[in-house]
């Protein structure tokens, strides 16, 4: 078409009369894209006869210039160049700024958050054949439009179509807004309608989808119900859905029986082409009515509502699907509602661990980073964990930890599954743990992440792991960075590596000296409790424990951090626990019993013992200190430790007894005098309601004369009742009623298992040593504890001893 010579002359009249420039161009990287953000000022200005301005304007710009061939590989100079020069917003002189830009964006990291916190827009879905028509819709003949919509099907999926292609410009919404009739028209087909075509269907409910896209309209859609009937067209889907895998599985039978009939084989390919074809239109209808329901579960209210009609086990049954646009839609879905206790724990009832596990790797990077997220939010819980290991979750994520944009996710999911001990011995078998070990060695002199190294912590409390990451020089190499960074974090999973018997704790007989170099008071206090925590695991057969103390002065530090209040109580009890490793060597045991240990520990156990830990470890030191004759007087006859021990002796704590009884049982052997105190103690223990019983018994007036023998002397003797010989001597009423407990068995008992003193004539032929007691590090109460007075303490407790008038 030619314009008319006239209207040419005004058009080159209009552009001499006005003048447009550019102004305070700037440069920035745009927050989520790879892309440069190019802000500018446009200045428009109308000139007179003369060309003098007479009216100016000017209008603030933007551009974006996305950079789709940027990578990690690209050549920043040339790429700026290019930029520069087809951008003519950007000056020429902007083009360092331009190559540091490029340069920022090529090495930040991408987050893979953007798809998941932006609300869907239309734009994000592609329409389907069945929406896209040849005619433009025009908002002047909406009333045409929703016309159509009381005419046949077809008609009505046009009308549709055409009022969904203005929806989809959120200009138009505004005025789609105040038109009641086309909106009530539109959910009163979808209403009716919706099972008569899919088509149909998919398209209205595209239409509020627009309107969804928005929060301003969410109560709109929910006037209308669409939220529910769309809950109700996905349920009716995926029942039509099981109903077309059972028929087509039934087809398939028929065709492998009898694969010589022809026409079974077609009448199975042509179910199976029309059941792709209907699949793919109920994919889009679920993919539409799945982004309208996310879009209004902003509202938490909205959301307990979907809970309620059993929206989690519906995404879950979709999760068998193969779309990838709509598993990324589920389980983005999925990730919003895992955030909620009840949702979780539908998810765990369906097993939805299981499917998820399918998708890890996955080729889409966007449903693989999502799949992450929810996996990551389900972690938290111990059962679904325990899915996760069942369902070789374990080496899947291991081998993304290649992938530097999903290793972080990887990382944290491995990390919760660490943190329980039943799955630490998993990792030996993926070879995932030398690949984190090489991490950490090539971060060099730079802060580990802490996701890395908290993994590596935990996978250090396995055996089988620790002897993997020692192979080689692993623990040299872990050694040399803790002590050259006074890295606390590194020097945790070092004392974690110590733990275990074997030769695990054989290699670090070399670097006892590294570690007893760090222990002093200019050191950070967090670094040491790690160290000595190491030192105090090293229960090495052959180690020179008295050389180690006096070569680096220990003794005077370990006294000074003993005193109560001198530094942090995790800092105490590990100096604690490192006196009772040390004492188990005989020189040592007798230079801290001469430097007055002693006498500290008791002190501090006056000021702890409300503190099981500490109350258990300081008798624990008592009893390596008793184990050992140089040191056993010390103990016995200058200090009052056995009395505390007795104290202790029936303590709450399992372990506490435990020790304590251990300790006492070589007191006992040991000192006399001693012996029968703690005898008597036991006695009263086992005995003490009866002996409240005797003590505080009342008699009426009736029965005054029982508690008189013939003598006029009271049963009941002013001084200790345990004094009296006759509880002991007489036979009469020991005999139970059944006869099972004879005196001769209590003589035997008495001249056979027990010694003169009345314990056990040699506690060293049954004495078991006491292992270290189980620290917070770990705690087994259902171990049997040793006790030298067992049998004799359970056959006193089931002896009687009534009141005779002989």
């Amino acid at each position: 078409m030619e314009l008319h010579p006239s209207t040419m002359d005004s058009l080159q009249e209009e552009q001499r009369y006005l003048k447009r420039r550019v102004k305070g161009c700037t440069l920035d990287v745009h927050p989520t894209e790879k892309a440069l953000v190019v802000q500018y000022e446009v200045e428009a200005t109308v000139l007179g006869q003369l060309g003098d301005p007479m009216v100016g304007e000017r209008k603030e710009c933007q551009k974006i210039v996305r950079l789709k061939s940027l990578n990690a590989h690209t050549d920043t100079s040339s790429l700026a160049r290019k930029v520069v020069e087809e951008c003519r917003l950007i000056h020429p002189s902007k083009l360092h700024e331009v190559e540091q830009l490029l340069f920022y964006l090529q090495n930040r990291k991408q987050s893979n958050d953007n798809q998941e916190r932006k609300r869907i827009s239309p734009r994000d879905l592609t329409p389907y054949a069945g929406v896209e028509l040849d005619e433009v819709a025009s908002i002047n003949n909406i009333d045409e439009y929703v016309e159509l919509l009381y005419e046949d099907v077809q008609e009505k999926i046009r009308g549709a179509t055409l009022i969904y292609q203005l929806a989809r410009n959120p200009d138009n919404l505004e005025e789609l807004i105040q038109n009641e009739t086309a909106l009530g028209a539109l959910a009163r087909v979808l209403r009716e309608d919706w099972k008569q075509s899919v088509d149909l269907a998919t398209t209205i409910t595209y239409v509020f989808f627009c309107f969804s896209s928005l929060s301003q309209f969410h109560g709109l859609v929910t006037h209308f119900k669409i939220g529910a009937l769309c809950m109700n067209i996905i349920e009716h889907e995926l029942k039509r859905y099981d109903l077309w895998q059972d028929e087509l599985q039934k087809k398939k039978k028929a065709y492998e029986e009898f694969s010589e009939n022809q026409n079974l084989k077609k009448e199975h390919e042509k179910s199976f082409r029309k059941y792709q074809s209907l699949l793919t239109k109920q994919e889009m209808l679920l993919r539409v009515a799945l982004c309208l329901l996310l879009n209004l579960a902003e509202d938490t209210r909205t959301e307990l509502k979907m809970r309620n009609k059993n929206i989690v086990h519906m995404l879950v049954k979709i999760l068998d699907r193969e779309d990838e646009e709509l598993l990324l839609l589920v389980v983005v879905f999925l990730k919003k509602l895992s955030i909620f206790l009840e949702n979780k724990n539908d998810m765990a009832e369906t097993f939805a661990v299981e499917k998820l596990a399918r998708l890890v790797p996955c080729e889409l990077e966007e449903l693989l980073s999502a799949t992450l997220r929810l996996l990551l939010n389900l972690s938290f819980d111990t059962s679904l964990r325990s899915q996760m290991v069942q369902a070789g979750l374990v080496p899947r994520l291991c081998s993304l930890l290649a992938d530097e944009g999903q290793r972080q996710l990887s990382m944290c999911i491995l990390y919760h599954i660490s943190m329980d001990d039943r799955f630490k011995s998993v990792f030996a078998d993926t070879g995932c743990i030398p690949q984190l070990m090489e991490m950490v060695f090539d971060c060099g002199e730079e802060k580990l992440e802490v996701e890395l190294i908290s993994l590596c912590i935990n996978l250090a409390a396995n055996k089988s792991n620790a002897q993997i990451i020692c192979e080689g020089n692993g623990l040299k190499k872990l050694m040399k960075r803790a002590v050259k960074l006074k890295d606390v974090l590194v020097m945790k999973m070092i004392r974690n590596l110590s733990q275990h018997n074997g030769p695990t704790k054989s290699l670090f007989k070399k670097h006892v000296g590294d570690l007893a170099a760090q222990i002093s008071d200019e050191a950070a206090e967090e670094f040491v409790i790690e160290c000595l925590g190491t030192l105090a695991n090293l229960t090495i057969p052959n180690l020179d424990w008295a050389l180690v103390l006096e070569e680096y002065k220990l003794v005077p530090y370990l006294k000074e951090r003993l005193k109560p209040g001198s530094a942090e109580d995790d800092l105490i009890l590990e100096v604690v626990i490192m006196i009772g490793t040390v004492s188990m060597d005989d020189s040592c045991a007798a230079m801290l019993a001469n430097s007055g240990i002693i006498p500290a520990l008791i002190e501090l156990l006056n000021a702890q013992q409300e503190d099981d830990e500490f109350v258990c470890q300081i008798v624990y030191v008592f009893y390596q200190m008793v184990f050992h004759e140089a040191t056993r007087d010390v103990i016995v006859k200058d200090t009052q430790a056995p009395a505390y021990l007795i104290d202790l002796m029936h303590d709450t704590n399992a372990e506490i007894r435990k020790v304590c009884d251990n300790t006492l049982d070589i007191i006992a052997e040991y000192d006399e005098e001693w012996g029968k105190k703690i005898q008597t103690e036991k006695f009263r223990w086992y005995n003490g309601q009866w002996l409240e019983m005797v003590e505080n018994r009342q008699m009426d007036e009736a029965g005054d004369h029982f508690m008189y023998g013939e003598d006029g002397e009271s049963f009941i003797r002013n001084g200790d009742i345990l004094e009296g010989p006759d509880l002991f001597y007489s036979a009469d009423g020991i005999i139970s009623a059944d006869g099972a407990i004879s005196p001769d068995f209590y003589t035997d008992f008495q001249n056979f298992e027990l010694g003169q003193t009345g314990y056990l004539s040699s506690v060293s032929e049954q004495f078991v040593p006491a292992d270290r007691p189980i620290s917070a590090y770990g705690f087994r109460p259902d171990e049997q504890f040793f006790s030298a007075y067992s049998t004799a303490s359970r056959f006193l407790q089931h002896v009687k001893l009534p009141f005779t008038s002989n």
